[in-house]
């Protein structure tokens, strides 16, 4: 249980995460994630890093339950996790290939929106749940994987995407049958891993030079709207309705 690493081939560092029973994250979980990430990236002889998770579905997000019973410092301490964990990707020196299963949600969509290629599960369902959890934030990560009217209905609604959708849409590379998932994942990670090393880390930070929307930036001023439903007593009466029947 946990963020854990290991090296199946030379050149790839997969980085699994372990939260029984369905990968929502408690703050530390976000923090070990972004350092073992970090780690991975700047690790000389590493030329790519696959991002998987084990259990039901790859993320649910925040541990909801968590900030429940710790109030306002668990808040503070999950959104600057999922800060460090989201920046910890994007800003990883080499490639991020996401292999996703089951549900992506909340913070999974920051995970795999900062990502540089997804493999995805015929089973993955991406979406952002926000609004009925009493939160904000990742429309930033959603906007790099839908096109924008998408993104607001989905945003908008708490629904999901499949992958088959987010592959139609160009944003997930592959779709192949769950038991399939790893071996994919990890034959895009072998081709790029074949480029030379130095030259892929300079792409890296060329292609994130570039971009149009500064992602830190972006989903830091989305987290203050979280602050302030929090601070105005609106997320708690949200949160306190979230797993309860007929709520």
């Amino acid at each position: 249980m946990g963020v854990s690493m290991s090296v199946p081939e030379k050149g790839i560092s997969v980085v699994t995460v372990d939260f029984p029973p369905v990968n929502a994250l408690p703050v530390s979980g976000w923090f070990a994630l972004a350092e073992a990430v970090r780690a991975a990236g700047r690790d000389p002889g590493v030329r790519c890093v696959v991002l998987a998770a084990e259990g039901r579905g790859f993320n649910a997000g925040v541990d909801i339950k968590e900030i429940q019973a710790a109030g306002q410092e668990a808040l503070i301490g999950a959104n600057q996790g999922c800060a460090e964990a989201f920046a910890a990707v994007y800003e990883c020196e080499t490639p991020v290939i996401a292999a996703v299963h089951g549900f992506c949600l909340g913070g999974g969509i920051g995970l795999v929106g900062n990502a540089d290629a997804i493999v995805a599960s015929d089973d993955a369902s991406f979406g952002l749940p926000e609004l009925d959890r009493g939160a904000l934030g990742a429309a930033t990560h959603l906007a790099r994987l839908v096109p924008q009217h998408l993104m607001r209905a989905l945003y908008y609604t708490s629904r999901t995407a499949s992958a088959a959708e987010l592959h139609a849409h160009g944003s997930v590379w592959r779709v192949v049958p769950r038991a399939q998932l790893q071996a994919a994942a990890l034959e895009l990670a072998h081709e790029i891993a074949a480029k030379d090393g130095r030259l892929l880390r300079m792409a890296k930070a060329a292609i994130n030079g570039i971009d149009p929307v500064d992602v830190r930036r972006s989903y830091r001023f989305e987290q203050g709207f979280t602050f302030e439903a929090n601070l105005s007593g609106l997320a708690d009466r949200v949160r306190d309705t979230f797993g309860k029947e007929g709520a």
